[in-house]
């Protein structure tokens, strides 16, 4: 995968991180890297040493089995939703993808059928 290719990511309002099947942080985008800026260049390092236990085998199991996760958080008065799932190449798990998403206060939300 050629990531050098995706900075149209850079103009979408959200943190993505892009990581190997070995958990090796192959893409940020610029929301990320800033968002992540404390940790220093994170590109070529672990995803695993950058969590603690719980996290680092709830990532081993969603590379493994392919699970999703999808939660919210608070950091610093800032909402956010974290949604991250494998990505794939030729039908195999190649890594894994997250998004992060600021949530507005009054996010709306619709009941469609």
């Amino acid at each position: 995968m050629d990531f050098n290719n995706l900075k149209f990511f850079n103009e979408i309002d959200c943190a993505i991180t892009i990581c190997d099947e070995n958990f090796i942080i192959m893409y940020m985008n610029d929301k990320a890297k800033k968002t992540f800026e404390k940790y220093g260049n994170c590109i070529g390092k672990s995803l695993l040493n950058c969590h603690n236990e719980n996290s680092v085998n709830l990532i081993k199991k969603m590379i493994t089995n392919g699970e999703k996760n999808i939660y919210t958080i608070s950091k610093d008065g800032i909402k956010k939703l974290i949604y991250q799932t494998p990505w794939y190449n030729n039908g195999k798990i190649a890594g894994l993808i997250e998004f992060s998403f600021e949530i507005p206060d009054n996010i709306q939300h619709f009941n469609r059928n």
